[in-house]
């Protein structure tokens, strides 16, 4: 009490963010109950009848259900791959450049796709990949023709950007990349800034170059933050967002595009089972929590700073 008398400003000022996580992030933890009832519009909430663990053995034994946990973990170990060390390289590449105003140029490019909704990537995304009238397909025809090829098949078909599954994958990671690289480059250019510039000149005094100033200075002094930032993006590989998947996915790649998200959107408000829909999201952040855990562990075992 003492302490909240002495520093009631801030307690008033933390009291804010706490009621915003109580109200969106645990008050509607009571859903959860949904998985563990046969939900009834007409009876309600409580009233309905609880069926215990039916619900999930119902949906685990879906082929639909299975199909989709694939695709997702598919695409976010994908991007997980390709996605978390662009930001990385990104950050050292941005570090290297010795005109400060075009590094700063550069990295204001690389924000915007982060504060474009959604809809409007997709967008741009659809005006470059769209078969035939797509400038990436208009580009490779004029390249075709002017190789002397013929280029009237790739005219007509254009590209498979979007339409077969293989090509949609790589489409589907690399918009999340250039997205998000720029983005996500910013805590490693903040970390880089941190280090101490006396290694770089003792370094430079023993002749030492710029790829192993990277190796030896650079590298360990990120160390930490990579590893803090890869626990949680291993944590998220369960979960994907919603938007995305659902404007992409049309019904060509259907089999390989349907995601958790999407499935839980189907089958939630679509069919009206919001049992089932509890259950996927559910199991969903169950696997999320151990994921997290377990990369947590193996972070300390390795010698890094974890989580916790």
């Amino acid at each position: 009490m003492k302490d909240i008398k002495r520093d009631w400003q801030k307690y008033l000022m933390l009291s804010i963010p706490v009621a915003l996580v109580l109200l969106f992030s645990y008050f509607p933890m009571y859903g959860v109950l949904l998985a563990f009832k046969k939900y009834n519009t007409f009876l309600g909430f409580w009233e309905s009848p609880w069926v215990g663990m039916e619900n999930f053995i119902r949906i685990f034994n879906l082929p639909r259900f299975a199909r989709v946990v694939t695709n997702t973990l598919r695409l976010n170990l994908l991007q997980l791959l390709l996605g978390f060390p662009a930001p990385i390289l990104f950050a050292l590449l941005l570090n290297e450049m010795r005109s400060v105003k075009m590094m700063r140029a550069v990295q204001t490019v690389s924000y915007l796709p982060h504060f474009l909704s959604t809809v409007i990537i997709y967008g741009i995304v659809f005006q470059l990949c769209a078969p035939t009238t797509g400038l990436l397909n208009q580009i490779a025809v004029a390249v075709s023709d002017a190789l002397g090829r013929d280029s009237s098949v790739l005219a007509v078909y254009g590209l498979p950007f979007l339409t077969v599954p293989s090509w949609w994958m790589g489409t589907y990671i690399v918009s999340g990349i250039w997205s998000g690289i720029g983005w996500g480059s910013i805590i490693y250019i903040a970390t880089i800034t941190g280090i101490n510039p006396e290694l770089y000149e003792a370094a430079e005094v023993d002749g030492a170059g710029r790829l192993k100033k990277i190796r030896h200075i650079t590298l360990p002094g990120l160390k930490p933050t990579i590893a803090l930032l890869l626990i949680l993006n291993i944590g998220g590989i369960a979960s994907i967002g919603f938007e995305k998947p659902w404007l992409f996915v049309n019904p060509l790649v259907q089999d390989i595009g349907e995601v958790i998200s999407v499935y839980i959107y189907n089958v939630g408000l679509g069919r009206g089972d919001f049992s089932a829909a509890n259950v996927v999201g559910l199991t969903q952040s169950v696997v999320n929590v151990i994921l997290v855990l377990t990369a947590n562990s193996i972070a300390k075992m390795l010698g890094q700073d974890g989580l916790m």
